[in-house]
């Protein structure tokens, strides 16, 4: 199977320093997220908006995290709202070319 990614974006409606306390004591458990390789935060302060972008192994483990009780937690905060999720495929050649950070495959 080949690797995926998953692209969220949402609104915050708290102080940003309230969100990024908010986001460390979740990280920990992003971290353990079984098939997530990695994951990157993002933010836009301006917008109050936030998200990240992250790389699964393959498809099963991106669609058992969007169904797991992590984003089930996350989605139902009441400081967030607005929720887009995107999966996309990989172009793994070219983005091996510009030293993406991905695991090549056969």
């Amino acid at each position: 199977m080949s690797q995926r990614v998953l692209v969220t974006n949402y609104k915050y409606n708290v102080s940003f320093e309230e969100y990024q306390k908010l986001i460390a004591q979740l990280a920990p458990e992003f971290a353990a997220v079984p098939g997530c390789i990695w994951k990157i935060w993002l933010i836009d302060k301006e917008k109050q908006e936030a998200g990240g972008v992250y790389l699964f192994e393959d498809d099963a483990s991106l669609q058992d995290f969007k169904v797991s009780s992590l984003v089930g937690v996350v989605v139902s905060h009441p400081a967030l709202s607005n929720f887009t999720l995107k999966e996309r495929d990989i172009m793994e050649e070219i983005s091996l070319i510009t030293r993406a950070p991905i695991m090549q495959t056969a």
